[in-house]
């Protein structure tokens, strides 16, 4: 049985343990497979039968071939944080490494009506994928996780009578908080509304992509300098006023964005403010993947995490030193993106966040502060975009036991392929001349067969190419659905359907193959303006989780949105935004400030 067990665990360790009879622990029984250790130790390990293993997913698809037979052999695979990663190429490898097949062949063998060695001898390298699919008696996976995913919960849950899947264990979040191993983050919640006003800059009104304008002047106004003056003013008042005072002045806060542009000019913005203001007692770090050049300053100048961080001795830091700065001697940390997830530092109380939230992902970005730490009673959040009734909703799921509240629909698998055919970029033909390829004695010789494959996708490139613009946006989004959907669902059932493995085998090469085609954004050109701009209080308290169940709904596939389709006079856009964000505003709430460049000139 496959089970998931949900526990808020934080630490990074997987284990593989052969289940075999009891005996006394012995020297050497556990073995580390860290980063000095490559796949053919790990090979190595599993053949001599090591009792328990610690190692990662990612090694296994090296050595999945070099296994000793594991008939009569059972496992127990401890994952420490279950998430979309085991329903990928990697857990794939590791059924068919660890996986007693030798049922799932007798299985195909009856519904093919031959024997099982006929079976081997003729499509060896094919029906061993293929039986290695669904679930196997002799692997048992316990993964812990405390947001679990819809696809979680169908591939390690246990299916209720009713049809819904349930988790084996539960500590749940409820029971966390009121036996005080973590924080309550939601009882000190404040909520702002960005109320503002945009006035067309030109005599002219063209018609204009509606989703790209709305899109394009939403962002124009998030990264405005007058409403990131106003919210970097509120940040640097609610750290000196509140998250200073806490766990014994040692509080720490978090300001979320929602994007790297955004954290670079939030930074200068704070920056701007301290100096403006003369509090020299506030450190300031940033955290953000990759560069990125603000299309504002004429320099060019190339923003990094490493080159804008520096500690109280002015020295810069690199990107692996940056938590240990925070914890040592930060006070604000700004991110995009990086330490939503998996951040641990309990001294974290004040979070301000400017990032649309859903889901899991709110809670798990909001989680960051639940950690308790001596002299730490409470926590703080501060949120410019979210309402209460959207957190509310992305946290009750979690706040008790979570369950899903159906199977998910397999036919999604065939609902995408049948898509994909309708395109006639490519034919069973296709299809067949890639399988002998990858299928062949000489697959093994990875870049080899790379070649070959793509080789073999060419004609197909071709037939793409001649799609429209819009056509090849949506193969490509779909393509990309099946091989996740056959990914997935693969884990979980064994359907011992040979062409539509090929035909995944097939997608997952032709998809790596189909480069994205940047969609030009529209341009703005000076063309609006923002006019009146005020933030607004709506909600401050505690949001309130209910003492009830309520299930995840299981995943659906997503209507592809055309974003050039629709035009609309930009008046008319315009309008339609305002309409959205309106608030009450008086000559107080006036724009009266240039751009950011010019403020830079300045």
């Amino acid at each position: 049985m496959e089970n998931l067990t949900l526990f808020p665990l934080y630490q990074t360790t997987c284990f593989f343990i052969p289940l075999v009879a009891p005996c006394p622990p012995l020297l050497g029984s556990v073995v580390t497979i860290g980063e000095k250790m490559n796949s053919r130790d790990l090979r190595d390990a599993l053949n001599a039968g090591k009792r328990i293993i610690v190692t990662t997913l990612q090694k296994f698809p090296v050595i999945y071939e070099e296994v000793d037979d594991t008939k009569g052999k059972a496992f127990a695979v401890i994952v420490d944080e279950a998430h979309s990663s085991q329903t990928g190429h990697s857990a794939m490898k590791l059924k068919m490494a660890l996986a007693d097949t030798h049922d799932a062949l007798k299985e195909y063998a009856d519904i093919e009506g031959k024997a099982e060695d006929e079976l081997e001898d003729t499509e060896d390298s094919l029906v061993r994928e293929l039986i290695t699919h669904g679930k196997h008696k002799n692997l048992s996976f316990f993964a812990f996780t405390a947001t679990p995913k819809k696809k979680t919960l169908e591939m390690f849950g246990e299916e209720h009578a009713d049809g819904t899947f349930h988790p084996f264990h539960i500590y749940s979040m409820r029971q966390a908080i009121e036996e005080g191993f973590i924080l309550n983050v939601l009882e000190n919640y404040t909520t702002y509304k960005t109320c503002f006003q945009i006035a067309k800059n030109t005599p002219d009104n063209p018609e204009v992509p509606t989703i790209k304008a709305i899109k394009t002047i939403r962002r124009f106004e998030e990264l405005h300098p007058h409403n990131l003056q106003q919210k970097a003013a509120i940040i640097v008042e609610t750290f000196r006023d509140v998250t200073k005072r806490k766990i014994g002045g040692r509080g720490k806060m978090m300001v979320v964005t929602a994007s790297r542009l955004a954290a670079v000019r939030y930074y200068h913005e704070i920056k701007a403010y301290l100096d403006a203001n003369h509090y020299d007692d506030v450190e300031i770090l940033i955290a953000f993947s990759g560069s990125i050049r603000d299309p504002e300053e004429k320099s060019g100048h190339e923003y990094t995490e490493s080159g804008m961080n520096m500690d109280r001795d002015s020295n810069h830091i690199s990107e692996s030193q940056t938590k240990q700065v925070f914890h040592d001697e930060g006070d604000v940390l700004i991110v995009a993106e990086k330490y939503q997830t998996g951040f641990d530092e309990p001294l974290l109380h004040t979070m301000i966040v400017d990032k649309k939230l859903r889901d899991v992902k709110a809670v798990q970005t909001l989680s960051r502060l639940n950690r308790t730490y001596p002299g730490k009673e409470d926590t703080y959040i501060l949120d410019f975009v979210n309402t209460k009734e959207e957190i509310l909703k992305a946290f009750q799921p979690y706040y008790q036991e979570t369950s899903l509240s159906e199977e998910i629909n397999i036919d999604l698998i065939y609902k995408a392929q049948k898509q994909l055919r309708d395109f006639r970029v490519y034919n069973d033909d296709d299809v067949e001349a890639v399988s002998k390829i990858y299928f062949s004695p000489e697959a093994k010789k990875v870049q080899t067969t790379q070649a070959k494959i793509s080789n073999a996708l060419l004609p197909i490139a071709r037939a793409y190419n001649q799609l429209s613009k819009d056509d090849k946006y949506q193969f490509r989004r779909t393509i990309r659905s099946f091989v996740k959907w056959y990914n997935y669902i693969s884990q979980i059932v064994r359907m011992f359907d040979k062409a539509l493995h090929k035909e995944y085998l097939f997608c997952s090469y032709l998809a790596r193959l189909l480069p994205a085609e940047t969609a030009a954004p529209w341009d703005l050109e000076n063309r609006v303006k923002l006019e009146y701009y005020r933030l607004e209080k709506t909600f401050e308290g505690a949001i309130e989780l209910e003492d009830k169940d309520v299930p995840l709904e299981p995943e659906r596939t997503k209507k592809a949105v055309n974003m050039n389709t629709k035009k609309d006079p930009l008046e008319t856009v315009i309008e339609a935004i305002n309409e959205v964000y309106k608030g009450s505003f008086t000559e107080a709430d006036r724009v009266l400030i240039g751009t950011l460049r010019e403020k830079l000139l300045a």
